[in-house]
Protein backbone atom coordinates (compact mmCIF):
# COMPACT_ATOMS: atom_id res chain seq x y z
CA UNK A 1 0.00 0.00 0.00
CA UNK A 2 1.40 3.77 -0.52
CA UNK A 3 2.49 5.57 2.40
CA UNK A 4 -0.41 8.14 2.17
CA UNK A 5 -3.23 5.10 2.72
CA UNK A 6 -1.43 4.93 5.92
CA UNK A 7 -2.04 8.17 7.36
CA UNK A 8 -5.70 8.00 5.69
CA UNK A 9 -6.08 5.09 8.23
CA UNK A 10 -4.75 7.13 10.98
CA UNK A 11 -6.80 10.18 11.12
CA UNK A 12 -9.93 7.82 10.53
CA UNK A 13 -9.12 5.57 13.47
CA UNK A 14 -8.90 8.99 15.85
CA UNK A 15 -12.28 10.21 14.27
CA UNK A 16 -14.08 7.02 14.36
CA UNK A 17 -12.90 6.35 17.84
CA UNK A 18 -13.97 10.10 19.09
CA UNK A 19 -17.32 9.50 17.57
CA UNK A 20 -18.13 6.02 19.32
CA UNK A 21 -16.60 7.22 22.44
CA UNK A 22 -19.05 10.62 22.01
CA UNK A 23 -21.73 8.07 21.81
CA UNK A 24 -21.68 6.45 25.22
CA UNK A 25 -21.14 9.85 26.60
CA UNK A 26 -24.28 11.08 24.87
CA UNK A 27 -26.50 7.97 26.08
CA UNK A 28 -24.68 8.49 30.02
CA UNK A 29 -26.07 12.44 29.25
CA UNK A 30 -29.06 11.15 28.48
CA UNK A 31 -29.19 8.78 31.50
CA UNK A 32 -28.52 11.48 34.18
CA UNK A 33 -31.62 13.75 32.82
CA UNK A 34 -33.49 11.09 33.09
CA UNK A 35 -34.58 10.96 29.49
CA UNK A 36 -37.18 8.49 28.15
CA UNK A 37 -35.95 5.01 26.87
CA UNK A 38 -37.25 5.47 23.66
CA UNK A 39 -34.66 8.94 23.24
CA UNK A 40 -31.49 6.80 23.65
CA UNK A 41 -32.03 5.23 19.67
CA UNK A 42 -32.60 8.53 18.61
CA UNK A 43 -28.74 9.34 18.81
CA UNK A 44 -27.98 7.59 16.28
CA UNK A 45 -31.21 8.71 13.91
CA UNK A 46 -30.06 12.39 14.74
CA UNK A 47 -26.70 11.49 13.56
CA UNK A 48 -27.64 9.66 10.41
CA UNK A 49 -30.24 12.04 9.57
CA UNK A 50 -27.48 14.46 8.30
CA UNK A 51 -25.84 11.75 5.44
CA UNK A 52 -29.70 11.44 4.54
CA UNK A 53 -30.52 15.50 4.23
CA UNK A 54 -26.62 16.11 2.59
CA UNK A 55 -26.49 13.35 0.43
CA UNK A 56 -27.24 15.15 -2.92
CA UNK A 57 -24.15 17.71 -1.89
CA UNK A 58 -21.42 16.13 -0.43
CA UNK A 59 -20.36 14.05 -3.26
CA UNK A 60 -19.56 17.67 -5.10
CA UNK A 61 -18.17 18.94 -2.12
CA UNK A 62 -15.78 16.08 -1.64
CA UNK A 63 -14.57 15.92 -5.35
CA UNK A 64 -14.49 19.70 -5.87
CA UNK A 65 -11.13 19.62 -3.67
CA UNK A 66 -8.22 17.74 -2.35
CA UNK A 67 -10.28 15.20 0.01
CA UNK A 68 -7.67 15.91 2.72
CA UNK A 69 -8.66 19.34 2.97
CA UNK A 70 -12.32 18.29 2.91
CA UNK A 71 -11.43 15.85 5.95
CA UNK A 72 -9.70 18.24 7.99
CA UNK A 73 -12.90 20.71 7.58
CA UNK A 74 -15.33 18.15 8.27
CA UNK A 75 -13.36 17.27 11.18
CA UNK A 76 -13.87 20.56 13.08
CA UNK A 77 -17.49 20.39 12.65
CA UNK A 78 -17.71 16.97 14.42
CA UNK A 79 -15.48 19.09 16.73
CA UNK A 80 -18.36 21.81 17.27
CA UNK A 81 -20.81 19.08 17.94
CA UNK A 82 -18.76 17.74 20.47
CA UNK A 83 -18.49 21.15 22.46
CA UNK A 84 -22.06 22.01 22.27
CA UNK A 85 -22.53 19.30 24.39
CA UNK A 86 -19.78 20.80 26.86
CA UNK A 87 -21.74 23.49 26.84
CA UNK A 88 -24.89 22.06 27.57
CA UNK A 89 -26.81 21.91 24.34
CA UNK A 90 -28.90 18.65 24.37
CA UNK A 91 -27.36 15.29 23.60
CA UNK A 92 -29.74 14.40 20.69
CA UNK A 93 -29.22 17.78 18.94
CA UNK A 94 -25.22 18.44 19.66
CA UNK A 95 -25.14 14.30 17.98
CA UNK A 96 -26.59 15.33 14.75
CA UNK A 97 -24.18 17.93 14.47
CA UNK A 98 -21.08 15.51 14.69
CA UNK A 99 -23.68 13.32 12.52
CA UNK A 100 -23.18 16.55 9.82
CA UNK A 101 -19.39 16.82 9.81
CA UNK A 102 -19.27 12.89 9.04
CA UNK A 103 -21.96 13.34 6.47
CA UNK A 104 -18.88 15.30 4.27
CA UNK A 105 -16.12 13.61 5.74
CA UNK A 106 -17.40 10.20 4.92
CA UNK A 107 -17.38 10.59 0.94
CA UNK A 108 -13.70 11.96 0.79
CA UNK A 109 -12.69 8.86 3.04
CA UNK A 110 -13.56 6.48 1.09
CA UNK A 111 -13.57 7.90 -2.21
CA UNK A 112 -9.60 8.88 -1.73
CA UNK A 113 -9.16 5.22 -1.61
CA UNK A 114 -10.21 4.70 -5.33
CA UNK A 115 -8.04 7.69 -6.25
CA UNK A 116 -5.23 6.28 -4.82
CA UNK A 117 -5.29 2.57 -5.60
CA UNK A 118 -5.85 0.25 -8.09
CA UNK A 119 -9.45 -2.05 -8.63
CA UNK A 120 -7.50 -4.98 -7.50
CA UNK A 121 -6.20 -3.50 -4.27
CA UNK A 122 -9.98 -2.09 -3.02
CA UNK A 123 -11.04 -5.40 -1.24
CA UNK A 124 -7.76 -5.32 1.02
CA UNK A 125 -8.00 -1.92 1.29
CA UNK A 126 -11.19 -2.05 2.42
CA UNK A 127 -10.66 -5.12 5.01
CA UNK A 128 -7.82 -2.71 6.57
CA UNK A 129 -9.96 0.36 6.49
CA UNK A 130 -12.68 -1.21 7.97
CA UNK A 131 -11.00 -3.42 10.40
CA UNK A 132 -9.31 -0.32 11.45
CA UNK A 133 -12.84 1.42 11.90
CA UNK A 134 -14.37 -1.60 13.44
CA UNK A 135 -10.53 -1.70 16.14
CA UNK A 136 -11.75 2.01 16.42
CA UNK A 137 -15.42 1.22 17.83
CA UNK A 138 -14.38 -1.79 19.54
CA UNK A 139 -11.99 1.08 21.36
CA UNK A 140 -14.21 3.90 21.66
CA UNK A 141 -17.26 2.13 22.91
CA UNK A 142 -14.86 0.67 25.73
CA UNK A 143 -13.31 4.69 26.21
CA UNK A 144 -16.62 5.79 26.22
CA UNK A 145 -17.85 3.47 28.75
CA UNK A 146 -14.98 4.18 30.39
CA UNK A 147 -14.62 7.95 30.79
CA UNK A 148 -17.91 7.75 31.86
CA UNK A 149 -17.22 5.62 35.04
CA UNK A 150 -17.18 7.28 38.08
CA UNK A 151 -14.26 6.11 39.48
CA UNK A 152 -12.11 7.11 35.93
CA UNK A 153 -14.01 9.98 35.99
CA UNK A 154 -12.59 11.08 39.69
CA UNK A 155 -8.96 10.48 38.87
CA UNK A 156 -9.39 12.64 35.59
CA UNK A 157 -10.94 15.28 37.12
CA UNK A 158 -7.81 15.31 39.88
CA UNK A 159 -5.82 17.05 37.45
CA UNK A 160 -6.03 20.39 37.86
CA UNK A 161 -4.17 23.78 36.31
CA UNK A 162 -2.57 26.61 38.47
CA UNK A 163 -4.47 29.45 38.73
CA UNK A 164 -6.79 29.03 35.60
CA UNK A 165 -9.94 27.31 36.12
CA UNK A 166 -11.40 25.51 32.95
CA UNK A 167 -14.96 25.11 34.68
CA UNK A 168 -14.47 21.09 34.31
CA UNK A 169 -16.60 19.79 37.24
CA UNK A 170 -18.16 16.39 36.18
CA UNK A 171 -17.75 13.62 34.60
CA UNK A 172 -19.47 14.24 31.70
CA UNK A 173 -17.30 17.28 31.14
CA UNK A 174 -14.60 15.30 31.76
CA UNK A 175 -15.21 12.74 29.18
CA UNK A 176 -16.12 15.19 26.38
CA UNK A 177 -13.25 17.25 27.16
CA UNK A 178 -11.34 13.32 26.84
CA UNK A 179 -12.88 13.10 22.99
CA UNK A 180 -12.35 16.54 21.97
CA UNK A 181 -8.90 15.55 22.19
CA UNK A 182 -9.46 12.53 19.54
CA UNK A 183 -11.23 14.42 17.25
CA UNK A 184 -8.37 16.66 17.33
CA UNK A 185 -5.25 14.06 16.79
CA UNK A 186 -7.20 13.01 13.58
CA UNK A 187 -7.24 16.76 12.32
CA UNK A 188 -3.87 16.77 12.83
CA UNK A 189 -3.40 13.76 10.65
CA UNK A 190 -5.90 14.93 8.44
CA UNK A 191 -2.85 17.87 6.97
CA UNK A 192 -0.61 14.87 6.29
CA UNK A 193 -3.21 13.39 4.07
CA UNK A 194 -1.68 13.54 -0.02
CA UNK A 195 -3.29 15.18 -2.77
CA UNK A 196 -3.50 12.53 -5.16
CA UNK A 197 -3.59 14.77 -8.48
CA UNK A 198 -6.84 13.05 -9.44
CA UNK A 199 -9.48 16.23 -10.73
CA UNK A 200 -12.85 15.91 -11.70
CA UNK A 201 -14.86 18.53 -14.25
CA UNK A 202 -15.75 21.67 -12.17
CA UNK A 203 -18.87 20.63 -9.85
CA UNK A 204 -22.28 21.99 -10.05
CA UNK A 205 -22.90 24.48 -7.07
CA UNK A 206 -26.87 25.05 -7.55
CA UNK A 207 -29.09 22.93 -5.29
CA UNK A 208 -31.18 21.63 -7.91
CA UNK A 209 -28.78 21.18 -10.12
CA UNK A 210 -26.97 18.72 -7.82
CA UNK A 211 -30.35 16.94 -6.60
CA UNK A 212 -30.91 16.18 -10.11
CA UNK A 213 -27.53 15.35 -10.43
CA UNK A 214 -27.80 13.01 -7.21
CA UNK A 215 -30.72 11.38 -8.69
CA UNK A 216 -29.15 10.59 -11.72
CA UNK A 217 -26.52 8.89 -9.93
CA UNK A 218 -29.02 6.83 -7.82
CA UNK A 219 -30.94 5.71 -10.27
CA UNK A 220 -27.61 4.57 -12.29
CA UNK A 221 -26.25 2.66 -9.44
CA UNK A 222 -29.57 0.89 -8.49
CA UNK A 223 -30.31 -0.47 -11.74
CA UNK A 224 -26.88 -1.67 -12.61
CA UNK A 225 -26.91 -5.23 -12.02
CA UNK A 226 -24.24 -5.77 -9.82
CA UNK A 227 -24.39 -2.43 -8.10
CA UNK A 228 -27.95 -2.84 -7.29
CA UNK A 229 -26.98 -6.11 -4.91
CA UNK A 230 -24.00 -4.62 -3.34
CA UNK A 231 -26.11 -1.33 -2.55
CA UNK A 232 -28.70 -3.04 -0.83
CA UNK A 233 -26.29 -5.55 0.92
CA UNK A 234 -24.42 -2.66 2.82
CA UNK A 235 -27.82 -0.79 2.95
CA UNK A 236 -29.19 -3.84 5.08
CA UNK A 237 -25.69 -4.52 7.18
CA UNK A 238 -25.52 -0.76 7.97
CA UNK A 239 -29.34 0.06 9.26
CA UNK A 240 -29.25 -3.22 11.10
CA UNK A 241 -25.58 -2.74 12.57
CA UNK A 242 -27.13 0.63 13.90
CA UNK A 243 -30.16 -1.56 15.33
CA UNK A 244 -27.69 -3.76 17.17
CA UNK A 245 -25.68 -1.32 18.88
CA UNK A 246 -28.90 -0.53 21.11
CA UNK A 247 -29.82 -4.24 21.03
CA UNK A 248 -26.75 -5.44 22.75
CA UNK A 249 -27.17 -2.47 25.79
CA UNK A 250 -30.23 -3.26 26.24
CA UNK A 251 -29.84 -7.12 26.32
CA UNK A 252 -26.79 -7.09 28.33
CA UNK A 253 -28.96 -4.86 31.14
CA UNK A 254 -31.81 -7.47 30.59
CA UNK A 255 -30.11 -11.39 30.12
CA UNK A 256 -26.57 -10.01 31.85
CA UNK A 257 -28.05 -7.35 34.15
CA UNK A 258 -24.42 -5.26 33.32
CA UNK A 259 -24.77 -0.98 33.40
CA UNK A 260 -24.03 1.07 30.37
CA UNK A 261 -19.94 1.44 31.41
CA UNK A 262 -19.63 -2.49 31.08
CA UNK A 263 -22.49 -3.24 28.16
CA UNK A 264 -20.67 -1.47 26.12
CA UNK A 265 -17.68 -3.34 26.34
CA UNK A 266 -20.08 -6.07 24.99
CA UNK A 267 -20.20 -3.56 21.85
CA UNK A 268 -16.41 -3.95 21.66
CA UNK A 269 -16.61 -7.85 21.72
CA UNK A 270 -19.06 -7.42 18.86
CA UNK A 271 -16.76 -5.15 17.11
CA UNK A 272 -13.65 -7.46 17.20
CA UNK A 273 -15.66 -10.15 15.69
CA UNK A 274 -16.49 -7.92 12.58
CA UNK A 275 -13.28 -6.58 12.74
CA UNK A 276 -11.76 -10.74 12.35
CA UNK A 277 -14.29 -11.43 9.74
CA UNK A 278 -13.34 -8.30 7.89
CA UNK A 279 -9.74 -9.43 7.41
CA UNK A 280 -10.27 -12.55 7.04
CA UNK A 281 -12.24 -11.57 4.01
CA UNK A 282 -9.78 -9.17 2.50
CA UNK A 283 -7.30 -12.26 2.48
CA UNK A 284 -9.37 -14.92 1.10
CA UNK A 285 -11.66 -13.09 -0.72
CA UNK A 286 -11.02 -11.47 -4.48
CA UNK A 287 -13.45 -9.40 -5.85
CA UNK A 288 -14.68 -11.78 -8.78
CA UNK A 289 -15.98 -13.81 -5.61
CA UNK A 290 -17.33 -11.29 -3.80
CA UNK A 291 -20.86 -11.87 -4.25
CA UNK A 292 -20.01 -15.70 -2.92
CA UNK A 293 -20.75 -14.20 0.53
CA UNK A 294 -24.14 -13.61 0.60
CA UNK A 295 -25.51 -16.82 2.32
CA UNK A 296 -23.70 -15.55 5.29
CA UNK A 297 -25.57 -12.58 5.69
CA UNK A 298 -28.85 -14.98 6.24
CA UNK A 299 -26.60 -17.31 8.73
CA UNK A 300 -25.80 -14.00 10.75
CA UNK A 301 -29.90 -12.97 11.23
CA UNK A 302 -30.47 -16.76 12.59
CA UNK A 303 -27.48 -16.45 14.70
CA UNK A 304 -29.01 -13.41 16.30
CA UNK A 305 -32.10 -14.91 17.69
CA UNK A 306 -29.96 -17.11 20.01
CA UNK A 307 -29.10 -14.28 21.74
CA UNK A 308 -32.07 -14.14 23.82
CA UNK A 309 -31.10 -17.86 25.05
CA UNK A 310 -27.90 -16.63 26.74
CA UNK A 311 -27.33 -15.40 30.08
CA UNK A 312 -23.86 -16.18 30.83
CA UNK A 313 -21.42 -13.23 30.00
CA UNK A 314 -18.84 -16.68 29.09
CA UNK A 315 -21.12 -17.44 26.61
CA UNK A 316 -22.09 -13.99 25.63
CA UNK A 317 -18.47 -12.93 24.49
CA UNK A 318 -17.94 -15.93 21.82
CA UNK A 319 -21.60 -15.66 20.40
CA UNK A 320 -20.96 -11.79 19.53
CA UNK A 321 -17.64 -12.57 18.06
CA UNK A 322 -19.40 -15.16 16.29
CA UNK A 323 -22.02 -12.86 14.82
CA UNK A 324 -19.29 -9.81 14.38
CA UNK A 325 -17.08 -12.13 12.35
CA UNK A 326 -20.57 -13.32 9.79
CA UNK A 327 -20.71 -9.74 9.86
CA UNK A 328 -17.44 -8.52 8.81
CA UNK A 329 -16.73 -11.74 6.38
CA UNK A 330 -19.82 -10.68 4.24
CA UNK A 331 -19.70 -6.76 3.75
CA UNK A 332 -16.11 -5.78 3.37
CA UNK A 333 -16.41 -7.64 -0.47
CA UNK A 334 -19.54 -5.76 -1.12
CA UNK A 335 -18.43 -2.89 0.15
CA UNK A 336 -15.76 -3.06 -2.34
CA UNK A 337 -17.57 -3.96 -5.10
CA UNK A 338 -19.98 -1.32 -4.50
CA UNK A 339 -16.98 0.85 -4.50
CA UNK A 340 -15.61 -0.50 -7.69
CA UNK A 341 -18.78 -0.02 -9.55
CA UNK A 342 -19.59 3.33 -8.54
CA UNK A 343 -16.25 4.36 -9.82
CA UNK A 344 -16.89 2.70 -12.95
CA UNK A 345 -20.39 4.41 -13.48
CA UNK A 346 -19.57 7.57 -12.03
CA UNK A 347 -17.07 10.20 -9.89
CA UNK A 348 -15.92 8.58 -6.57
CA UNK A 349 -17.23 11.39 -4.17
CA UNK A 350 -20.90 10.78 -5.95
CA UNK A 351 -20.79 6.98 -5.58
CA UNK A 352 -20.12 7.16 -1.96
CA UNK A 353 -22.52 9.96 -1.50
CA UNK A 354 -25.42 7.44 -3.49
CA UNK A 355 -23.99 4.66 -0.85
CA UNK A 356 -24.43 6.73 2.59
CA UNK A 357 -27.59 8.26 1.18
CA UNK A 358 -29.16 4.84 1.17
CA UNK A 359 -27.14 3.25 3.78
CA UNK A 360 -28.17 5.67 6.67
CA UNK A 361 -31.78 5.77 5.46
CA UNK A 362 -31.64 2.48 6.31
CA UNK A 363 -30.23 3.36 9.73
CA UNK A 364 -33.43 6.01 10.31
CA UNK A 365 -36.10 3.54 9.40
CA UNK A 366 -34.57 0.50 11.40
CA UNK A 367 -33.71 2.97 14.92
CA UNK A 368 -37.25 4.55 14.16
CA UNK A 369 -38.68 0.83 14.17
CA UNK A 370 -36.92 -0.33 17.04
CA UNK A 371 -37.88 3.09 19.25
CA UNK A 372 -41.46 2.33 17.89
CA UNK A 373 -40.72 -1.24 19.77
CA UNK A 374 -39.28 0.41 22.77
CA UNK A 375 -42.06 3.00 23.12
CA UNK A 376 -44.67 -0.01 22.86
CA UNK A 377 -42.98 -1.97 26.02
CA UNK A 378 -41.86 -5.52 23.71
CA UNK A 379 -40.09 -7.36 25.56
CA UNK A 380 -36.41 -7.40 24.35
CA UNK A 381 -36.18 -11.09 23.79
CA UNK A 382 -39.63 -10.25 20.91
CA UNK A 383 -37.53 -7.26 19.53
CA UNK A 384 -33.95 -9.83 18.86
CA UNK A 385 -35.96 -11.70 17.17
CA UNK A 386 -37.84 -9.93 15.21
CA UNK A 387 -34.74 -8.52 14.32
CA UNK A 388 -32.90 -11.23 13.67
CA UNK A 389 -35.63 -13.10 11.22
CA UNK A 390 -35.93 -9.53 9.16
CA UNK A 391 -32.11 -9.33 8.27
CA UNK A 392 -32.22 -12.93 7.39
CA UNK A 393 -35.36 -13.07 5.65
CA UNK A 394 -34.23 -9.98 3.82
CA UNK A 395 -31.11 -11.28 2.60
CA UNK A 396 -32.74 -14.15 1.25
CA UNK A 397 -34.81 -11.73 -0.56
CA UNK A 398 -31.19 -10.04 -1.86
CA UNK A 399 -30.03 -13.62 -2.90
CA UNK A 400 -33.18 -14.48 -5.10
CA UNK A 401 -32.80 -11.13 -6.99
CA UNK A 402 -29.12 -12.30 -7.50
CA UNK A 403 -30.04 -15.56 -9.09
CA UNK A 404 -32.38 -13.57 -11.00
CA UNK A 405 -29.64 -11.09 -12.69
CA UNK A 406 -27.77 -14.12 -13.66
CA UNK A 407 -29.85 -14.89 -15.60
CA UNK A 408 -29.16 -12.31 -17.63
CA UNK A 409 -25.76 -11.63 -17.73
CA UNK A 410 -22.24 -13.49 -16.23
CA UNK A 411 -21.56 -11.51 -12.60
CA UNK A 412 -18.29 -13.02 -13.15
CA UNK A 413 -17.28 -11.91 -16.50
CA UNK A 414 -18.78 -8.12 -16.03
CA UNK A 415 -16.09 -7.23 -13.15
CA UNK A 416 -13.59 -8.75 -15.37
CA UNK A 417 -14.13 -6.28 -18.05
CA UNK A 418 -14.64 -3.07 -15.42
CA UNK A 419 -10.96 -3.78 -14.22
CA UNK A 420 -9.30 -3.61 -17.62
Amino acid sequence: MKRGFYTIMAAQFFSSLADNALLIAAIALLVTMDAPAWMTPLLKWSFALSYVLLAAFVGAFADSRPKGKVMFFTNLIKIAGCVMMFFNVHPVIAYGVVGFGAAAYSPAKYGILTELLPAEKLVAANGWIEGLTISSIILGVVLGGKLVDPQISIRLLSFDFPLIDFGINTTNQSALCAITACYLIAAIFNQFIPDTGVKYQKQKSHPLCLLRDFTHCSIKLWQDKLGQISLAVTTLFWGAGATLQYLVLKWAEVNLQMPLNKGSELQGVFAVGIAIGALFAARIVPLKKSLSVMPLGVLMGLVVTTMIFVTNVWFAYPLLIFIGGLAGFFVVPMNALLQHRGHVLMSAGHSIAVQNFNENLSILVLLALYAVMVSLQLHTHIIIVIFGLFVASTMYAVMLKHRANQKEFDSVALIGECKH
